[in-house]
């Protein structure tokens, strides 16, 4: 434990779909698995995101919304809780980050920051 009240880790890991990238029409599918763990001392409960999509082109998608994958969690300290989505780019390389907004069960707002991870097709990158 960190020793903070509101502390959220989030890590990344990463995959290529082949079977559903198209490379000839610029159509390139990764999943992502997000581990969100509280290392805090407060319970907290994750209320919607805000993610930064850049493409090799510099191409850059802002998505928000509530929750992540129609759910709301209420993540115990010393917990976590761990979800799979996916993302769509044109290039076969590319970065997402961005931030969760997150609501202590003490009523305190505060955000938990999604650090930058690489999205890349395999043997793409030296």
């Amino acid at each position: 434990m960190s020793g903070q009240r509101h502390d959220i880790k989030v890590s990344a890991r990463t995959g290529y779909i082949t079977d559903q990238s198209e490379p000839a029409r610029n159509r390139y599918v990764f999943a992502y698995t997000i581990t969100i763990e509280n290392v805090g001392a407060v319970a907290a409960q994750l209320i919607s995101r805000h993610w930064i999509i850049t493409d090799a082109h510099g191409h850059v998608q802002e998505v928000r919304g509530e929750g992540v994958i129609g759910e709301q969690p209420l993540i115990p300290p010393g917990a976590r809780f761990e979800y799979t989505s996916g993302a769509v780019l044109e290039t076969p390389v590319g970065t997402m980050q961005g931030s969760y907004q997150m609501l202590g069960e003490d009523g305190v707002d505060f955000e938990a920051t999604i650090p930058m991870f690489r999205l890349a097709v395999p043997n793409v990158l030296h």
